[in-house]
């Protein structure tokens, strides 16, 4: 494979994947990066990462220092590639079922640019069965036999460059030569290829997500229901992990965010025709933190009412600067209800000075344990179910 270009190619996943694929021994360093953002387009071809992205700056500016790799508008860069990636991935709607049309609407879009002899490989999270239908359309629009792969991203965010050179890469194909292909290509970047069949990838990447959130969910249940008691979730569990091996993995509460964990576990949910009630359970589980939290705070400062109350990170992760499906932000929305007077901050955002918001704060709510707040000391009431102040 000499010229791969990735549909998408600016965001969380289609940068960092172009980045890593610049230096494959396969790929001649010809990454093609087509996006709509002007903004990011920018700042790619001039050697700035858009985002947080560990790594990223100097590889890039190698990248673009050898001519491995460019960002560009322009669709029909697409002609002459011989691999191309499709990043886009499938929603949920209102009513939490996985729109489907969104991901067929942009292979649609660009295929009078694809043609039979291209590898086409879908990388982002799809619904099961979404990867027959892409290859339905391919066959129509050729009129011919295409070569279509799925290889599910299982990168975590911000540490994508770091995770692709070390993680084994599922790949699924619709045909031998597809699948062969597929292996080429990221047997330059992954240590090991794992052979799914197409419909088995779709639910490898659905089920991982999955499996993380429900983590996230038990951990969230147990701070809630022991909080709520009186009692000190995180004592009783550092107490029973406490040299105990089978605690070893057990996960902390916090808020359980960002634009795949929650998302993914509802396409599983309507892939199973809405019968996965632990996907549904660990949802209510987790959306319902943010309610639980305020209501702490309410509980330690009797009202709310005209209170200046900080949330302290507004990411959907430590460390970060991706607010995508911040529970944060429904924590300000709660707060409001209360008719409480939000003071939001971010390091990586553009907010007002810490400083000056916890001098106005008359209650603090932990939204995210960013490295620039583990050290505080906070005087006036809190809460933090991420348990970084507890012992402040």
């Amino acid at each position: 494979m000499k010229k791969i270009c990735i549909i998408g190619g600016c965001g969380h996943v289609g940068f960092p994947l172009g980045v890593a694929l610049s230096f494959g021994k396969n790929t001649e360093g010809n990454i093609t990066l087509v996006d709509i953002n002007d903004d990011v387009i920018n700042k790619i071809n001039s050697g700035c990462v858009p985002f947080q992205e560990a790594g990223a700056e100097e590889l890039l500016k190698k990248c673009l220092a050898n001519k491995k790799l460019r960002a560009t508008k322009d669709m029909s860069a697409v002609k002459n590639s011989d691999a191309v990636i499709f990043v886009t991935g499938t929603p949920v709607d209102e009513h939490l079922n996985p729109k489907i049309n969104d991901v067929l609407k942009v292979i649609k879009l660009y295929l009078p640019y694809l043609n039979p002899d291209q590898l086409i490989i879908l990388r982002s999270t799809i619904f099961p069965g979404v990867s027959k239908v892409v290859e339905n359309m391919l066959v129509k629009s050729f009129n011919a036999p295409c070569k279509l792969a799925f290889c599910p991203e299982r990168i975590v965010q911000g540490k994508g460059i770091e995770e692709i050179f070390t993680l084994p890469q599922l790949v699924s194909a619709n045909n031998d030569k597809a699948f062969e292909e597929a292996s080429e290509i990221f047997s330059n970047i992954a240590p090991k290829i794992i052979k799914l069949e197409l419909e088995e990838a779709e639910l490898a990447k659905l089920m991982t997500n999955s499996w993380r959130y429900l983590e996230f969910a038990i951990a969230n249940q147990f701070y809630m229901m022991v909080e709520e008691r009186g009692y000190d979730f995180y004592k009783i569990l550092d107490a029973l992990s406490d040299d105990y091996p089978r605690a070893k993995h057990f996960a902390r509460a916090g808020f359980a965010a960002g634009p795949c964990l929650f998302k993914d576990t509802m396409q599983l949910s309507a892939f199973y025709n809405n019968k996965f009630f632990l996907g549904q359970a660990g949802m209510l589980v987790n959306e319902g933190l943010p309610d639980f939290v305020v209501g702490q705070l309410e509980k330690k400062m009797q009202s709310l009412k005209d209170k200046n109350i900080a949330i302290l990170g507004m990411a959907f992760k430590a460390n970060n600067d991706d607010t995508r499906e911040s529970l944060s932000f429904k924590v300000k929305k709660v707060l409001e209800f209360k008719m409480a007077i939000p003071l939001i901050h971010d390091p990586y955002l553009n907010t007002e000075p810490l400083d000056e918001i916890l001098k106005r704060a008359d209650g603090v709510i932990l939204g995210v344990p960013h490295k620039e707040y583990l050290d505080l000391k906070i005087d006036v009431p809190f809460v933090d179910c991420w348990n970084v102040w507890r012992n402040k």
